[in-house]
């Protein structure tokens, strides 16, 4: 009897083992998902001390962690990390002091630019003066985050909250390579040190009137991108994809440097709409329309169906048939066009996964409320 023991012991040792691993991994949550991506969030994270689901939430809220394969957004952000070389702002070249990586690798290689993030972050909280222990937690990042976001302290305070707001919900993303990348929602309380008295209602930081769209933010372009008034009457809806991110799309109208602008951008997840130029005045976004017509950017790219949510065209199919009630506008495809369609222009958005039957029938249905 004895001579089956050692067998009897490793059978249950297995077992153990078994159970162990299993209730690792169910403790571990779904942040602990495998894959080339996950591994570089991970040891971004540890070489940094950068707490990894702040990582993650940080990459996804700027570029759904799609680094586009290495194209620049319309701002000039590269890799699923959004490292951004414009002459506002300079994270793409930081990221390169910090590691002592070429830009050119930061701009393509996946685990390169994850890692520069991760140091860009790490400067940044070096800065606030965050010992080990704040750098732990995740609520004290906020500031850094904000500046990791760029733009003026209302577009900063917003991509934060953003950021926070997924670390609550939580992130499942399918990443174009199949890995999928997950952090599991948990409260955390922001501490918004800097930031903590910007975030009043954000018409009140331009003017008493509001946007004039009632449903959006207002967050003013900056003045050398557009030009004041009007020359001619109003009489189109430009459709635009942005070819880049939300937050980065607002960021980069609020550039002097960028000398263009749309009047309003929608965001592709939840179909958020941000006001940045006054109907009345000329936005610069379709040349020869600029004075004739209201432009309207889409978050996103054309050649990825993916962006084009449903939630994102009905948004911006109810502020298309607001715009037209408002401004007398037919609503039919002679008056609700394409960047592409305007004389003069060389753009090709919104390009061919747009889909302007489906479009034109919501802005029918945005005005139709229950009888």
């Amino acid at each position: 009897m004895t001579t089956h023991r050692p067998f009897a012991v490793g059978v249950a040792l297995s077992a153990a083992l078994l159970a162990l691993v299993a209730e690792t991994a169910e403790a571990a949550g779904p942040s602990a998902a495998g894959g080339p991506v996950n591994a570089a969030f991970t040891r971004a994270a540890d070489e940094y001390g950068v707490p990894r689901d702040l990582l993650v939430a940080v990459g996804y809220g700027q570029t759904r962690l799609d680094g586009h394969r290495g194209r620049p957004s319309q701002d000039g952000g590269y890799g699923v990390m959004h490292l951004v070389s414009n002459p506002v702002q300079q994270t793409l070249e930081l990221a390169a002091e910090l590691t002592g990586t070429d830009r050119d690798e930061l701009r393509r290689d996946t685990d390169d630019n994850i890692l520069g993030a991760a140091a860009v972050l790490r400067s940044y909280a070096d800065g606030l003066g965050l010992d080990a222990a704040e750098r732990a937690e995740p609520g004290a990042w906020y500031p850094a985050v904000a500046r990791f976001g760029g733009g003026d302290d209302v577009a900063a305070v917003a991509y934060a909250d953003a950021v926070y707001g997924l670390l609550t919900d939580g992130i499942e993303a399918r990443i174009p390579s199949g890995e999928t990348v997950l952090v599991q929602g948990r409260p955390v309380i922001p501490e918004r040190g800097a930031y903590a008295d910007v975030g009043q209602p954000l018409a009140a930081l331009a003017d008493a009137e509001g946007p004039d769209y009632p449903s959006a933010r207002w967050v003013p372009a900056h003045p050398e991108n557009y030009a004041p008034g009007r020359t001619a009457e109003i009489t189109t809806v430009v459709v635009h994809v942005a070819q880049g991110y939300y937050d980065g799309t607002i960021s980069w109208f609020q550039n002097p440097a960028a000398r263009v602008s749309s009047h309003y951008v929608v965001r592709s997840r939840d179909g958020e709409v941000t006001q940045m130029v006054r109907d009345a005045d000329s936005a610069w976004h379709a040349k020869t329309a600029n004075a004739s017509s209201i432009g309207i950017e889409h978050e996103g790219f054309i050649d990825e169906p993916a962006w084009f949510t449903e939630t994102m065209y009905r948004s911006s199919a109810e502020l298309t048939r607001f715009l037209c009630d408002r401004h007398g506008i037919p609503r039919d495809r002679e008056h609700i066009v394409g960047h592409v369609e305007v004389p003069g222009n060389d753009h090709t958005d919104p390009g061919p996964n747009w889909d302007w039957d489906h479009y034109l029938e919501l802005v029918e249905e945005a005005g139709d409320g229950p009888d």
